[in-house]
């Protein structure tokens, strides 16, 4: 069945949530409106600024409801650390809590959670991203916590001796003590040759355990300034006003020389690559396959990422109605390509089922991708993916911390903060031909990296006698 697209449906969840479907408010400073396109377009209007030290700032006002929501997108993720400073852009996603000249440790948190808001923060291998939701009348808060940590943050032995604990301490839960934990730290190891994307946002314990306090000083002084950064608020604000408060709290906070770019370029890889996992944590064993392909927001990633829902996006899939459903050898599949500023990877993952040969679900995978590669993908295919694409866009469009996020993450990845309204239209233009030339471009034998992650066999513990029984 060929589903047709309804723009009207994204439109009405989105006008019934208070946000305005028309075209994108210009303003001093601000990005263009979007590309024409036959029909009413779902739009995110926002304003963008630029303050006196470099900090770029990203406006857009949602009265539908009484809060509003605050990220600041950092543009420091690991891909920033060098060989043996590892660790360290996620090692400030902790320290940013430890106080501040004007708060107190863990003092952050509190007065947002007591003011009736939330507040978190994320760290990636491109990027680091504080954010907060808080009552519209708590706005000046949330610019105060925020400014107040980005001037002057309390980088001291101790704090840094309690978060590097903190941080070893989660590395051991989410990665050397969990099931698969290892798995994708292998996988990057083994699938990059730049160091940028090759270790992990994690980092590793030694490098955790001889950083210094003057080596931590000085990645906060280099990338946690306001001419590295993109403040983004979204919700109930008067625009004059929202920036006439941030400038009162942000302007006055030295901008420091730009840091070093960072080469995320890759070699072309001319030979399979494979590595076996012992895991003694796992108890099925999982398959991944991973090509690196370009990098986020170019048209090939577009076509890279239908081709994965295609291949991998729930149990109508391609590879799920095959290995779950018709062949029965996995438990779970699943795939796509991720979003990075370099080059991407393209994953393909199965959980296998007890007694099944890894080679053969190998196999079938790979003629999966062949048969793409031959025959192509279907209209229908297509059709499908677009109408998730735009429910899935349009969802994400409710929350105004989503919002505020997409804002940052795109401002500060692409320099594009309108990709939040040219996004559907970019996989739009993707037709089943560059689905079948990408897979063929990008999905080659010698191209790939395989990892294999086996349970470990654990020795059998002597027998304990019986209470009561014969000694």
């Amino acid at each position: 069945m060929t589903f047709k697209i309804n723009w009207m449906g994204a439109t009405g969840i989105l006008m019934a949530l208070g946000i305005a479907a028309v075209t994108q408010v210009a303003a001093p400073r601000a990005v263009a409106a979007t590309a024409d396109a036959p029909g009413e377009q779902v739009q995110i209007r926002f304003q963008q600024f630029t303050l006196k030290n470099g900090l770029r700032v990203v406006l857009s006002e949602d009265h539908a409801a009484p809060t509003v929501s605050l990220c600041l997108t950092y543009d420091v993720g690991s891909r920033n650390e060098q060989s043996g400073h590892t660790g360290f852009a996620h090692l400030f996603e902790h320290m940013m809590f430890q106080g501040s000249q004007n708060v107190g440790k863990g003092e952050h948190l509190i007065l947002v959670t007591v003011n009736g808001g939330d507040v978190n923060g994320t760290t990636s291998d491109d990027a680091t991203n504080y954010f907060e939701r808080v009552p519209a009348n708590q706005l000046d808060l949330a610019l105060f916590l925020e400014s107040d940590r980005m001037r002057a943050l309390r980088v001291t032995q101790a704090n840094l001796d309690n978060q590097r604990n903190t941080v070893q301490e989660e590395r051991r839960l989410r990665m050397d003590n969990q099931a698969y934990g290892k798995t994708d730290e292998v996988l990057e190891d083994l699938a990059y040759d730049n160091f940028a994307y090759k270790h992990s946002t994690m980092g590793s314990m030694t490098d955790l355990n001889v950083a210094s306090l003057a080596d931590v000083t000085q990645f906060f002084k280099t990338y946690y300034a306001p001419n590295n950064a993109v403040l983004t608020l979204v919700g109930d604000f008067k625009t004059p006003e929202a920036l006439a408060k941030i400038k009162k709290y942000f302007e006055d906070i030295p901008s420091q020389p730009a840091p070093p770019p960072v080469d995320v370029s890759e070699p072309l890889q001319t030979a399979e690559r494979t590595a076996v996992v012992e895991d003694s944590f796992a108890r099925l064993p999982r398959l991944d396959v991973v090509y690196k392909t370009v990098p986020a927001n170019t048209p090939d990633w577009y076509a890279l990422d239908m081709l994965g829902d295609i291949l991998f996006g729930g149990p109508s899939s391609r590879l799920y109605q095959k290995l779950v459903k018709e062949k029965a050898v996995a438990l779970q599949v699943a795939g796509g390509i991720d979003v990075r500023r370099g080059p991407a990877l393209f994953q393909a993952f199965a959980l296998l089922k007890p007694g099944q040969d890894p080679k053969e679900i190998e196999k079938l995978i790979y003629e999966e991708f062949e048969h793409v590669k031959n025959d192509g993908v279907t209209r229908a295919e297509m059709d499908k993916v677009l109408i998730q694409d735009r429910l899935q866009h349009a969802e994400s469009l409710r929350n105004t911390l989503n919002r505020a996020r997409t804002l940052g993450r795109d401002a500060v990845y692409f320099h594009d903060p309108n990709l939040i309204n040219t996004t559907l239209a970019n996989y739009g233009e993707v037709t089943p031909a560059d689905i079948q030339r990408v897979a063929r471009q990008y999905l080659g034998d010698m191209q790939r990296t395989v990892v294999l992650t086996n349970p470990k066999t654990q020795a059998a513990l002597p027998a304990r006698p019986v209470p009561g029984g014969n000694q």
